[in-house]
């Protein structure tokens, strides 16, 4: 994906429009953005402990290989009816260049109306914050990628059951977002324990039973 380029996917219900039986908390972060924040939360905690043990020089060296590695964040915005829009933006740049792009893919009703990004449970990142704005993408540990939160101001426009307020044009590039996997097979114990057997009993029939077998036979 290119730096001007971004995808929209439409909420997983197996339709193209959100359930409106579907309860409020089935869109609640998941286990995965959970655990996702904590590991940011935890390494920009760690990157503030350390910061007055680290001289200036030190400190711009480890923000350079920072850059280096990663030099662009992918972002992921998610709606609270599952929508989700993902772009990516140079390292370099700061959250308000994600809430111009956030802004300009709303529809032209809802563009004034405040909003916030957040991570749960409890970092907001507003552009009206000293310690959040002045920060590169890089610096507010949202690097390499990231999922981002939103809430409007306005509670009519939240919800599960409230379609994201997009622009038509946005819209109409909107994608299913792919099935999750099914979970794995549960081992079946008598089954393979019926496949031992099998064996032990094939190898009798044509010579000893090797001791390696006799071992798990009782």
């Amino acid at each position: 994906m290119s730096l001007n380029e971004f995808k929209v996917y439409k909420p997983f219900s197996g339709q193209s429009t959100p359930q409106p039986d579907l309860p409020d908390d089935y869109f609640e972060p998941t286990a995965a953005d959970l655990k996702l924040a904590q590991t940011q939360l935890n390494a920009r905690t760690q990157a503030l402990n350390n910061a007055p043990l680290q001289l200036r020089a030190t400190r711009e060296a480890s923000e350079k290989t920072k850059r280096d590695r990663w030099p662009n964040t992918r972002i992921r915005i998610k709606f609270t009816d599952g929508t989700q829009l993902e772009k990516v933006f140079p390292s370099t740049d700061k959250i308000k260049s994600i809430y111009a792009f956030v802004r300009n893919s709303l529809r032209e009703d809802v563009k004034p109306i405040k909003f916030i990004l957040y991570q749960p449970p409890q970092r907001d990142l507003k552009v009206s914050d000293t310690t959040v704005k002045n920060l590169s993408l890089a610096e507010l540990q949202l690097a390499p990628s990231s999922i981002l939160l939103l809430r409007f101001e306005d509670e009519s426009l939240n919800g599960s059951n409230i379609p994201a307020p997009l622009a038509d044009s946005v819209w109409a590039l909107a994608e299913s977002l792919p099935a999750p996997p099914p979970p794995p097979p549960e081992v079946n114990q008598s089954s393979s324990a019926n496949k031992v057997n099998n064996v032990i009993q094939a190898a009798a029939g044509d010579k000893k039973v090797p001791k390696w077998l006799k071992l798990g036979k009782k």
